[in-house]
């Protein structure tokens, strides 16, 4: 069972380190010698890590290897996307910067902006979804 909040799922991938731990996980499915090598964290930190990951219900180790759960490959995911907005930032300001009526004239320049600065699918969806409300 994760964690009684959604804080706690988020602080379990919060640091640099911690999210390392979990995408390395995600991509690789290792053992726990191969992913502590890989991560190259002290001993206190790589169980700190998959302790927290564990607990909020992200990861989960059977027969001696780390896998996602069903639940983390959902906040996996999640997270990708966050990443990719991360990368598009500017565009993304490109197109807060737009002054957008509520037309039907401004809203498909809109759409046709946001098809030309934007590749990523999931951010074009949700951009697309949220200009069209």
């Amino acid at each position: 069972m994760p964690s009684d909040s959604h804080a706690e799922t988020l602080k379990a991938i919060s640091d640099d380190k911690s999210l390392f731990v979990f995408k390395t996980i995600a991509l690789t499915s290792p053992d726990s010698s191969s992913l502590q090598h890989k991560t190259k964290l002290t001993r206190k930190q790589y169980y700190t890590r998959t302790y927290r990951l564990i607990r909020a219900g992200l990861i989960k180790r059977r027969n001696g290897k780390y896998f996602l759960t069903a639940y983390g490959k959902i906040i996996y995911d999640a997270q990708k996307i966050i990443e990719n907005a991360h990368t598009n930032f500017w565009k993304l300001k490109a197109i807060d910067s737009l002054e957008v009526s509520d037309d039907e004239r401004s809203l498909k320049e809109r759409k046709k902006i946001i098809d030309t600065l934007i590749d990523d699918k999931d951010l074009k969806q949700s951009l697309l979804a949220k200009s069209m409300r």
